[in-house]
């Protein structure tokens, strides 16, 4: 029998949609027990804003707490000053990276099963004197996870990169033979323990337009991508490719494939967000833990106004409950 898993939010940017995305769990129920991390004095702020009955309960640790429609599982939290809706503000930034922090070890120690992150607003916490890049590269350090791989998905449609945040003219040098081997790894196993994807297929674009169209437009795939795939066919991995970015997002492909593996961030993220933009999750892999969020950002301007989707917020939590149910299951044959 699957046991509901015990989901963390974490409540993100306090000045941002965050606290709303938040505030909205306690109409949802869902086949899990969820508990948001964030200052219960912000929440009750934002709930007042929002006009909003929603119930504050304290979070006890390892203490299962049945759904009750209007009330919200909150382990508080300190802000470092007062939030307006809105307003960024750096003295904030160390709550933020407290919440990322309480949740992460949560999941390491079995207190929480899987982790939804609501966005952070990278630059303010850049302002406040703080390194930081983003979720996936935090989560990573903290956790000591191999080389995460950031995958997106919609209904019908999974993408995953082999590099992320980088200009354009980095990314021939960046995709790398390692670099794929470690990416094509992480796809490989992470869709069969939290997904249940008995032999997943990888379905892999060409980095220069038409794949290179045999090394005219370029030798990226000649030299370092097909070389890395023939390894991992040769091992029995279901990797396919590598394609022309501008016909392996049609259904000839998609209907086979679990899985497309960009080279850069625009040449997959573009169709996937076109697909399904405001009812994707962002999907960290190559991690112990279990972790997706939202597709979409802090959304200022949006902030304490009542006119939020919850779209990504839902389908992000969803894939979390899916991803634990899979790895229960993956335990559970491991043991047999």
């Amino acid at each position: 029998m699957v046991k509901k898993p015990h989901l963390v939010v974490t409540s993100g940017e306090p000045a941002g949609i965050g606290p709303d995305l938040a505030l909205m769990l306690a109409a949802k129920d869902y086949p899990a027990q969820i508990t948001v991390i964030g200052s219960k004095q912000l929440l009750e702020q934002r709930a007042r804003q929002l006009q909003l009955d929603v119930v504050i309960d304290s979070y006890v640790p390892h203490s299962p707490r049945p759904y009750h429609s209007g009330h919200l599982n909150v382990l508080s939290m300190e802000l470092g000053e007062q939030v307006n809706a809105g307003d960024l503000n750096p003295a904030n930034s160390r709550y933020v990276l407290a919440m990322l922090e309480r949740a992460a070890k949560g999941c390491l120690n079995n207190e929480f099963d899987a982790v939804i992150t609501t966005p952070v607003h990278k630059g303010v916490i850049n302002d406040a004197g703080i390194i930081f890049s983003g979720h996936t590269e935090f989560f990573a350090e903290i956790t000591g996870g191999q080389l995460p791989v950031m995958m997106l998905a919609t209904l019908g449609l999974r993408v995953a990169l082999a590099t992320t945040h980088l200009p354009l003219k980095e990314v021939s040098a960046a995709v790398t033979k390692d670099v794929l081997r470690q990416v094509i790894s992480v796809l490989d196993k992470d869709l069969r323990e939290k997904f249940g994807i008995s032999k997943p297929q990888i379905y892999v674009c060409g980095l220069n337009p038409h794949a290179g169209e045999g090394g005219y437009l370029g030798r990226e795939e000649i030299d370092t991508i097909n070389p890395v795939l023939e390894e991992f066919k040769s091992k029995g991995v279901g990797v396919v490719g590598s394609l022309p970015a501008d016909t392996i997002f049609t259904p000839k492909y998609l209907q086979k494939a679990d899985v497309i593996l960009a080279m850069y961030h625009d040449q997959g993220l573009a169709v996937l967000k076109h697909k399904g933009f405001g009812n994707a999750a962002n999907i960290t892999l190559g991690l112990p833990i279990i972790r997706t969020s939202v597709d979409h950002g802090t959304a200022l301007d949006l902030a304490g106004t009542g006119n939020v989707g919850f779209g990504s917020m839902d389908y992000a939590i969803r894939v979390a409950i899916e991803e634990c149910e899979a790895a229960q299951k993956s335990e559970e044959i491991g043991a047999a």
